[in-house]
């Protein structure tokens, strides 16, 4: 029997993943510096009112 182990990543840490990811593919970012601003652009993206989005 296999064992598998998870590990729990929150929906804000998946969001700030998937963001770095497209940043890293489209630019010539390293993966810290792409992590980094896409914690800046959720964090942006977040605080913009639902009316405006």
């Amino acid at each position: 029997m296999a064992v598998t182990t998870s590990t729990y990543a929150s929906l804000y840490d998946q969001r700030v993943a998937l963001v770095a990811r497209a940043l890293t593919q489209n630019s010539k970012l390293e993966e810290k510096a792409a992590m980094d601003l896409a914690a800046h652009v959720l964090h942006a993206i977040d605080h913009i009112p639902e009316k405006v989005r």
